[in-house]
């Protein structure tokens, strides 16, 4: 008999977008619109947030706070936490379309998941609006989860709260979260994870955290692939992780 009912997954760099590109681009393209260029380190390090938290979590950062003031002559407001993310919000709406190809191994994955009996849920940092563009086009690629919740679902309470984790078993009828793995490729995913009270579950390769794209990855040499392994393994144990994966496929050892 199965020890879990179901896995919630999240979307960008964990089941569709390897690397989770779509949001770094948005983020570059809107901070460089009041003249400031992100590092890729200070984009990724929100990842997963919801989209306006990870916006004033950047904004945050020493060298950024310190930029702002510099060249607006003021510090940060939450006016200009709105308008950055509206920025982000028509940056990312447009390349979006782009960004929704399942990852390696997803799509047969999913499936042999589902003849084991479990439910596939989804959650995610996206707003509904983005959903509705990614999950159509991602399904015609063979993923679509049986649930999604996006942080528009619940209040605009994103993670690391686990509220859209509880919208998706509320939607499965389940009861028991020891019985529910939680899937992710960012520090937030992790957390989410664990304030639900489950297992949780960072995957390596085409993570935001690892932060490479596919042919950058198939490039490393051994040992810099090696290295870059460990770094990422590093932060998800660091965030709590229970289990760490190569790639989806380890969770069918992990069952």
């Amino acid at each position: 008999m199965n020890k879990f009912d179901a896995i919630i997954f999240d979307w960008a760099g964990t089941t569709v977008d390897y690397g989770s590109f779509a949001p770094v681009q948005a983020f570059i393209k809107a901070f460089e619109e009041f003249s400031i260029t992100p590092t890729i380190e200070e984009v990724r390090a929100p990842m997963g947030m919801l989209k306006i938290d990870h916006i004033r979590t950047m904004l945050s950062m020493d060298r950024i706070k310190n930029l702002w003031t510099q060249i607006h002559g003021t510090p940060w407001t939450e006016d200009d936490v709105k308008e950055v993310y509206e920025h982000s919000e028509t940056a990312i709406l447009e390349i979006l379309p782009d960004f929704a190809s399942p990852k390696p191994h997803v799509p047969e994955t999913i499936e042999k998941l589902r003849s084991l009996g479990l439910q596939i849920g989804s959650t995610t940092g996206y707003t509904e609006q983005m959903m509705k563009i990614v999950a159509p086009r991602a399904a015609e690629q063979g993923y679509a989860p049986d649930f999604w919740f996006s942080p528009d679902d619940v209040g605009g309470i994103g993670r690391p709260y686990p509220y859209m984790i509880f919208r998706n078993m509320e939607s499965m009828h389940l009861m028991d979260v020891r019985r529910i793995i939680k899937v992710g490729d960012t520090v937030a995913d992790i957390k989410e994870g664990k304030n639900a009270g489950m297992l949780s579950v960072g995957v390596l390769e085409g993570s935001s955290v690892l932060g490479l794209t596919e042919s950058e990855y198939n490039a490393l040499s051994p040992a810099d692939r090696s290295a870059h392994l460990t770094q990422a393994a590093q932060t998800y144990k660091t965030a709590g992780a229970d289990h760490i994966i190569q790639d989806i496929r380890g969770l069918l050892d992990l069952l």
